[in-house]
């Protein structure tokens, strides 16, 4: 009894398993195209991440709920990276290497942008603010009690110094100057800096 009891659970197991890999899949396949167009068709992202439109439909049954997704999940991404790159790194390059990744997501959310209405995107920028923010306090006030970052910058203050980079046009020169700016920026918070008040 227990072994069919046994038998009768592992195939169920090893098709959520199977699930959860497609669901990776399409979210990872979303977030590419969208990054690249955010007109990519749901066709275009089945079809990269190697599955069928019913599989991406059983996950997803439309465009927006793909979309939302594929924001939450890099949202997610983006806020645990803070206490791993602190935990790796000391605090002033755990924030700039929380930077970089903060300039990739910036790229996603411009082929996210274009996907979404004006409601959804509002929407999100409320689900993901208050994560993003904590997420960049954790990393000054880490900086801070170091002596690394100076004592008078505050989160949102500091997301709003960032926000060059979901407005960047994504030309040829986006990364070399995303990543200048960015330099700017971490030049700007280090201690020692003059406050110009």
């Amino acid at each position: 009894m227990a072994e069919r009891q046994q038998e009768a659970r592992t195939p169920r197991s090893g098709l959520r398993a199977d699930a959860e890999q497609n669901r990776a899949r399409i979210l990872e396949a979303a977030r590419t195209a969208l990054a690249t167009s955010g007109d990519a068709s749901l066709q275009s992202i089945a079809k990269l991440a190697g599955i069928g439109q019913g599989t991406l439909y059983r996950h997803f049954p439309n465009r927006e709920a793909l979309v939302l997704a594929v924001h939450r999940h890099d949202v997610t991404e983006l806020v645990e990276a803070a206490p791993a790159l602190l935990a790796a790194h000391p605090p002033a390059e755990a924030l700039r290497r929380w930077f970089d990744r903060l300039a990739a997501y910036g790229r996603i959310k411009h082929g996210l942008a274009g996907a979404l209405h004006t409601v959804t995107r509002a929407q999100l920028a409320g689900e993901g603010y208050g994560p993003v923010v904590g997420a960049i306090a954790l990393l000054l006030d880490a900086g801070k009690e170091a002596g690394e970052i100076r004592q008078d910058v505050d989160a949102e203050e500091v997301l709003l110094l960032v926000g060059f980079l979901w407005r960047i046009d994504l030309d040829a020169d986006w990364e070399a100057r995303s990543r200048h700016m960015l330099g700017l920026v971490m030049d700007s918070l280090r201690a020692g800096t003059a406050s110009g008040v």
